[in-house]
């Protein structure tokens, strides 16, 4: 029986469930403070009773200093905070993907006039501007239609379970502070491809005005400018809502790949 196999090897059920519930208090969407706490950790001991089978079939994850001399040795300890550090990277990991969109919207909220505008962002727990906040929805959308709380647990969990543990990840540390630096860089070079097509066209849109401005000084400029801008940009919005949903899910899977590449370089497998 699986519960009676749990209380045999609690210890290695603990390093899964700290790994777990670190990568829910950092992932988007399940991190928020509207999610009960309970729930997250209700959550993070399923998700760790799932994949208990395999973990516990793998020689890798016993062999572990600190596993056969008591939960509570000082090694033990060690690989409590590992674990939890793990999941830590792999949830701040998919938080910046998730946030390319909120910094394309960022982008091009000044330039159509509403860079004084912002709301408070109930899963980020921060100020955002108006834009940001939308395309962040627009974002949080995409995720769960795309399936990214499940691929979230298969290649976030699951796929790290399988392949990586804490000596690994320090004997690979090199690769997870590239692929973090890589997703920092991923995560301005995906928000600009995504605003581009509005922040170009605002910038044409502000040059004609000022070269109405000149032609006409008698034009009140300022009283026409920001409603031309508001307009074009809502304008582009909704015909380029189809396209940012698209580029959304691209970014999406293109993180949970390099997730896979990561676990692949420095695990590999700990069976």
């Amino acid at each position: 029986m699986i519960p009676d196999e749990i209380l045999r090897a609690a210890p290695l059920f603990l390093l899964l469930f700290a790994r777990a519930v670190a990568m829910i208090e950092t992932a988007p969407l399940l991190s928020s403070e509207t999610v009960p706490q309970t729930a997250k950790v209700s959550l993070a001991l399923f998700a760790a009773f799932a994949v208990f089978p395999s973990a516990s079939g793998q020689a890798g994850w016993m062999l572990l200093p600190g596993m056969t001399g008591g939960v509570f040795t000082p090694a033990y300890a060690l690989l409590l905070a590992g674990e939890a550090l793990i999941g830590i990277i792999t949830g701040f990991f998919i938080t910046i993907i998730f946030a390319s969109a909120s910094s394309a919207g960022q982008f091009f909220s000044l330039q159509m006039g509403f860079g004084a505008s912002e709301t408070f962002d109930p899963l980020a727990q921060i100020e955002n501007p108006l834009m940001g906040q939308f395309l962040n929805l627009v974002a949080l959308l995409t995720f769960l239609v795309t399936g990214g709380v499940q691929n979230m647990f298969l290649w976030g969990f699951a796929a790290s379970v399988r392949s990586l543990n804490v000596v690994e990840l320090v004997n690979g540390r090199e690769n997870v502070v590239l692929m973090l630096s890589g997703g920092l860089s991923r995560l301005f070079l995906d928000a600009v491809v995504i605003a581009m097509p509005i922040l170009g066209t605002l910038l044409l849109t502000s040059l004609a005005t000022g070269l109405i401005s000149k032609a006409a000084p008698q034009i009140n400029i300022l009283a026409e400018g920001f409603p031309i801008s508001i307009s074009v940009a809502f304008v582009l919005i909704m015909a380029t809502l189809p396209f940012m949903v698209e580029a959304l899910g691209r970014v999406l899977d293109g993180g949970f790949r390099s997730l896979q590449d990561l676990y692949i370089r420095v695990g590999g497998g700990i069976g």
